[in-house]
């Protein structure tokens, strides 16, 4: 970290002092997922990006522009988050980041999926929050390594856009203004996919009405139907123009859907009420037997909140209440191919069947104390409970569904039974934030997050687990940072470090580890420079190092070394964008993207050697309704891996899209 400190030290004196002239505008931006109250890029002491939703297939294009962040592109709409962290895969791999639709998480505590960004419409969102590092104090579970808030209060104005790409994709946008001060948006895709049985169809829906002086109402609705491309399997099969394309899986498909209904207003106090509800369906294509699973969950909630500034504090403080109740099935049709272990220990029939009912409670505070003219103070914290009541619709052990016993010393999967759990956990946080100069800001934080066991990992357990004995993952984090808006040049750099402890995780071989340790420390860099009038460069970069903080000698399953590097978690992430301006009113961008190299399992057996890639944006107004846009992709048409992995003994990867030109026509009403 001293070398850290030392280049950010560096570079801040370098370029601060080579552009002193100031424009504060951008300071002025209001931003929200870092504090859950809105404050300005000069008083945030998180490290918040905010992003415009420029036109994107997949919400991974989009995500290249915070740095130290990943979203890996799975088959069709399907997605992993890193936010400052590995890719997290399997057990232990969702809930830990919080996904917000306007400042609501879009799934109840307890209740997650790795895939559940495609249940927002980032296509037609205002803008995409994404707060990197714990921010437990404002948003509670799940908030462990970051947070994405999709704000979606668009301008109330008609607009349409249609457009097409390679592989049969089809797309349609439309706004239309409502009474009310409403809006309606929607947003459908059609992919006949690249992969072999591998497109896709989907629809977005959202009602926006009313204002800030009127009661607001929000409806969004989603739809997904997809047939499911699984891994390519062998060392380096992403390489191989015959595989690249082929589907091993062809069988595979994810069906989807949610709503969600919310209606707020703001007087003394600013209350929202709000209800959810999603089903998904689903093929297990990526594990042996490759068992049918369904989920679903109905929620409802209430959040309360208030001001108040008694002497030279700002407070802002409240509630959030919560009821769930969450069901999941899963059948296998019929046995596990491959070894004799996998065919015992893996039968056909129900594996699983149960229902879960949840209750949260949360109690939060943002505190700020103006010291000065240039220095303030921050404090912040969240108590939060949560309930489960678990109820086995099925057959209590690890039998076959019909009572029976597997051999290999009993089946993989089992059903624990009926129970009730709790969790109460708290995140503090402390900031200092620093006004340096006119133009120049400067922060440190010490911030934590928590994530409570999922339902799944307490209700699905594998054989050896009557009970869970889970505790809540935590981890706690410290930061500095600077931020400095000048005429020609604005720069964002952040430092940190972080531990992680009670990390529930899947190893190579599909056992779960639930005690693990991890640290992280890195350096994010986020520039945006005007080279000239009608020129400008942006970089978004992090260099950011994961490691395990444990021994693990396994009868069964990875032997994991203390300081070896997590797999799915790249050093260098980066992005570089030129963008140009021509005479003809024209914009044209041309971006870089790198992908480091990384272990593709956590004994650092075998590497993935990283890839770069190019893309070329482009737009013009044809006249004073209608644009044209176009966006070459992968313009070299590198071979790479979307991700990879080790598991079950093999290589895997989801091999990249090649070389595609993406063509959008965009028509709003001259003014």
């Amino acid at each position: 970290m001293t070398r850290i400190a030392q280049s950010l030290a560096l570079c801040t004196l370098l370029l601060v002092g080579t552009f002193a002239a100031a424009d504060n505008s951008r300071l002025d931006t209001l931003v929200v997922t870092g504090q859950r109250v809105p404050v300005t890029l000069r008083n945030e002491s998180n490290s918040v990006s905010h992003l415009a939703a420029n036109p994107h297939q997949h919400i991974n294009e989009i995500a290249w522009h915070a740095p130290g962040t990943w979203i890996s592109r799975g088959s069709g709409q399907e997605q992993l988050i890193a936010i400052r962290s590995p890719v997290l895969t399997g057990a232990g791999s969702c809930g830990a980041f919080v996904i917000l639709e306007d400042g609501i998480p879009i799934r109840p505590t307890g209740f997650c999926n790795v895939n559940q960004l495609f249940e927002v419409n980032t296509g037609q969102a205002d803008a995409i929050e994404i707060a990197r590092g714990p921010v437990g104090a404002a948003w509670g579970a799940n908030a462990l390594h970051g947070a994405i808030n999709v704000l979606m209060d668009v301008p109330r104005n008609n607009a349409l856009s249609f457009g097409t790409g390679p592989d049969n994709f089809y797309h349609a946008k439309t706004a239309t203004g409502l009474p009310l001060d409403g809006n309606l948006l929607l947003n459908v895709d059609h992919d006949g996919g690249f992969r072999s049985a591998s497109g896709y169809d989907q629809g977005k829906l959202n009602i926006l009405l009313g204002t800030d002086a009127t009661p607001r109402i929000r409806f969004s609705a989603t739809q997904l139907q997809q047939e499911t491309a699984g891994f390519l399997v062998g060392a380096d099969a992403y390489r191989d123009d015959a595989l690249r394309t082929s589907n091993p899986n062809p069988e595979a498909f994810r069906d989807a859907d949610s709503q969600r209904f919310r209606i707020s207003w703001e007087k003394e106090w600013w209350q929202t009420v709000y209800a959810r509800h999603s089903r998904m369906h689903f093929l297990q294509h990526f594990l042996p037997g490759q068992p049918v699973e369904r989920n679903g969950q109905r929620s409802f909630g209430l959040n309360i909140g208030t001001e108040r500034r008694p002497g030279l504090w700002k407070l802002y403080f409240g509630t959030d209440t919560e009821f769930a109740r969450g069901d999941l099935s899963e059948t296998q049709q019929g046995p596990a191919r491959g070894s004799e272990f996998l065919r015992e220990t893996r039968p056909a029939g129900l594996h699983y069947d149960y229902t879960v009912n949840s209750a949260m409670l949360g109690l939060w505070l943002n505190a700020t104390r103006v010291v000065n003219e240039r220095w303030s103070i921050q404090l912040a914290a969240r108590s939060e409970y949560l309930h489960y009541d678990y109820d086995n619709r099925a057959t209590s052990g690890n039998l076959r569904d019909d009572g029976s016993a597997c051999g290999f010393g009993g089946c993989l999967y089992n059903r624990p039974a009926d129970r009730s759990d709790d969790f109460s956990n708290f995140a503090p946080r402390v900031a200092v934030n620093g006004k340096l100069s006119h133009n120049t800001y400067w922060w440190l934080q010490t911030s934590s997050g928590f994530r409570p066991p999922q339902a799944t990992e307490l209700y699905r357990l594998q054989r050896g687990q009557d009970t869970a004995q889970l505790d809540s993952e935590r981890l706690t984090s410290v930061e500095t940072g600077l931020r400095f808006y000048g005429n020609r040049l604005n720069l964002e750099l952040a430092a940190f470090l972080m531990r992680k402890k009670n990390f529930i995780f899947r190893d190579a071989d599909g056992f779960n580890v639930s005690n693990g340790r991890t640290r992280h420390h890195g350096l994010e860099v986020s520039v945006d420079w005007m080279l000239s009038p009608t020129m400008s460069v942006a970089i978004d970069a992090g260099n950011t190092l994961h490691r395990y903080d444990f021994d693990r000698e396994a009868a069964l399953g990875e032997t994991i070394a203390d300081g070896a590097e997590i797999d799915t978690a790249p050093r260098h992430i980066a992005s570089g964008r030129l963008r140009w301006r021509t005479p003809l009113a024209s914009t044209v961008e041309i971006e870089w993207l790198h992908n480091g190299s990384y272990s593709m399992d956590a004994a650092n057996s075998r590497r993935y050697p990283g890839h770069d890639l190019g893309n070329l944006r482009y737009s013009h107004p044809l006249n004073r309704q209608w644009t044209l846009q176009a966006r070459l992709m992968n313009i070299a048409d590198t071979r790479y891996a979307e991700r990879a992995d080790f598991a079950f003994g093999n290589s895997r990867y989801f091999p990249g899209r090649e070389r595609g030109l993406y063509v959008d026509l965009l028509w709003s009403p001259s003014e």
